[in-house]
């Protein structure tokens, strides 16, 4: 009998459309292959990276380049490289992967691989013509050359399309002068290419050019120093200076004023892969969090058995279980749309294009999510170790250090919530997703009488399925009001904006680990998933939080009189439990499990 096809859904569909648990990817559906690559990775790290950390925060800058060389050697700077580049040609699956666990050891080292594999080597993949890529790729595969991205400048930093730096043609037309100033430029201090972002004339979009960089003919451009930073302390970052440097015209990347374009879509791969970035070190933070508790004594007692104590690792462990959940899930969709591009026929450079654009609402809404949790689990981290966490001694204080940085590149966290919503609202008016529809039907049944049936909620999930269903309708009936009443001019009311975004974050990260786990279940026992069960029920009663919070705020805002009463009512309806959740109970559940295995052990 033939499997039976599971049916993809399209970016930002899983608002509207009920998700199959068999449909979605989970971390313990990793093939051999995959991991034994997560293995490779993590043995590097522990090796590489973990016994350096002291020399990472001295600002070594030389050591990270270093490090850089042997991933490369390893190949793991061309995981996601088609095999004809030198690279291994894995599916998107594995690269997030590489990046999740090759990037605990210090978010200097991530930075430095993040940016190189990504923003700096992603654009020639999928925008390259064949000599570029012939040319240019199979150095920065295997680590030969290192990438940096030069988009932003002192004066365009969200607003990334006004940049000032020029390109200006040659009169012979076979090369252009670039002019101008770029800041905070990871990998700036060894790179040998640039994917740099200029303005031909006055044109509306800004255009990408790949620029070689040679210390020794340094071409008119010029470095900055080192900037000292917060976090990512052994991260290259400077300014680059152009000037008059010239750039052959055939080192244009896609075409004239496609710049923007580019920027966007390498920024949607960099902002699912940040998400990765995020995971192992929530993992690693938690496990140092909960050793130390249990060896950490006060009043004849560990400190991780104490109430307060237990909390933090329930939610610590909750919110890594959810952020991973739905990491993998999407990027398991990416690599499934690709895949259905490829057999439909486009290029390996259309498919991956098309198939990362088409997630470009979950890569930021896992962008700001996961960015978000890391902050808080070195937080907590650092609250759990006392004094001690203050200290440069323990890791918790360059962990809380490092994770800050991850609220703003690839996009503020702020735009990033934007951009969620906004892109779901384009998709909708595209007609790729139907939210007018949904939300039509939802705005009429609060005219309706509700039903007072008590549910069977006996089967596992049944209510908070039920939850989620309703929460996904709270999503419809705020957003669906805002878009009517302001129609194209939602996009002024920028916290109407945010706050429908995080409805629709925390609705996508807790359906994310409520079909992890229930999958899991089918695949083991209830007992077997007693603490992963706890968890997403624990995340599940903060998202409903959450979301009557957000959801409140929006419709006092926007609307008023009958229609406000009517829509409050409805939001009380729809983040109501039938069965509340023990929470005190969920969390003793899922501290002891961390306690007893003395580790983060999903």
């Amino acid at each position: 009998m033939e499997e039976s096809k599971k049916e993809l859904l399209r970016g930002g569909q899983f608002l509207v459309k009920e998700t199959n648990c068999e449909d979605v990817f989970t971390p313990e559906d990793f093939t051999e292959e995959q991991q034994m690559m997560k293995e490779a990775v993590m043995e590097f790290n522990d090796r590489e990276i973990i016994p350096h950390k002291a020399r990472f925060e001295a600002k070594d800058y030389a050591l990270t380049e270093e490090v850089m060389r042997k991933a490369g050697e390893l190949g793991f700077l061309g995981v996601a490289v088609p095999e004809e580049f030198g690279g291994l040609g894995m599916g998107f699956v594995s690269t997030m992967l590489t990046c999740d666990y090759i990037s605990s050891g210090t978010g200097s080292f991530s930075t430095a691989f993040g940016a190189h594999t990504g923003i700096g080597t992603m654009p020639i993949t999928l925008y390259g013509t064949q000599e570029q890529k012939e040319k240019y790729v199979p150095k920065l595969a295997t680590g030969e050359w290192f990438g940096a991205y030069c988009l932003t400048e002192p004066g365009a930093g969200s607003d990334a399309n006004s940049g000032k730096t020029t390109a200006e043609l040659s009169a012979d037309g076979k090369s252009y002068k670039i002019n101008g100033q770029k800041m905070w430029i990871s990998n700036a201090g060894f790179c040998r290419l640039m994917i740099v972002f200029a303005r031909i004339e006055n044109d509306k979009n800004i255009t990408g050019f790949i620029v070689e960089y040679d210390k020794e003919n340094p071409n008119g451009i010029t470095m900055g120093e080192e900037e000292h930073k917060l976090g990512i302390r052994a991260s290259s970052t400077r300014q680059v200076f152009f000037n008059d440097t010239v750039v052959s015209a055939e080192n244009m990347l896609a075409g004239r004023g496609e710049g923007f374009k580019i920027a966007m879509n390498a920024l949607n791969v960099g902002r699912i892969k940040l998400a990765a970035a995020c995971l192992d070190s929530q993992r690693r933070i938690i496990t140092y969090a909960v050793k130390y508790a249990t060896e950490r004594k006060q009043f004849k007692t560990p400190i991780a058995d104490f109430g307060a104590i237990k909390v933090k690792l329930a939610e610590m462990s909750a919110n890594a279980y959810v952020g991973e959940s739905a990491s993998y899930r999407a990027a398991k969709d990416i690599e499934d749309r690709i895949a259905m591009r490829v057999e439909a026929g486009n290029s390996h450079q259309e498919a991956e294009l098309k198939g990362v654009e088409e997630y470009a609402i979950e890569c930021s809404i896992l962008k700001v999510a996961v960015s978000e949790d890391v902050q808080s689990c070195a937080d907590e981290g650092i609250q759990i170790f006392g004094g001690m966490g203050f200290s440069e001694e323990t890791p918790m204080e360059s962990a809380w250090r490092d994770a800050r940085i991850a609220r703003i590149y690839e996009g503020t966290n702020e735009i990033n919530r934007m951009l969620s919503v906004g892109m779901l609202i384009k998709k909708a008016m595209k007609g790729h997703v139907d939210l007018l529809g949904p939300a039509t039907e939802v705005a009429n049944s609060l005219m309706g009488i509700p039903s007072f049936d008590t549910p069977d909620y006996s089967e596992l999930f049944s209510e908070e399925k039920h939850m989620l269903a309703k929460l996904k309708k709270t999503f419809l009936m705020v957003a669906g009001a805002a878009l009517q009443k302001y129609g194209q001019e939602i996009e002024e009311h920028q916290q109407l904006l945010i706050a429908a975004s995080d409805i629709l974050i925390e609705i996508y990260m807790a359906e994310s680990a409520i079909l992890r786990t229930e999958k899991n279940v089918k695949r083991t026992s209830k007992e077997a998933q007693s603490v992963q069960i706890a968890m997403s029920k624990l995340y599940l009663y903060h998202a409903v939080d959450i979301i009557e919070e957000k959801g409140k705020e929006s419709i006092i805002s926007f609307a008023e009189g009958d229609e406000q009463r009517m829509m409050l009512m409805g939001l009380k309806r729809f983040t109501k439990y039938t069965n509340y959740p023990d929470i005190v109970d969920l969390r003793n559940e899922i501290a002891e499990k961390v306690k007893s295995e003395n580790k983060y052990c999903f």
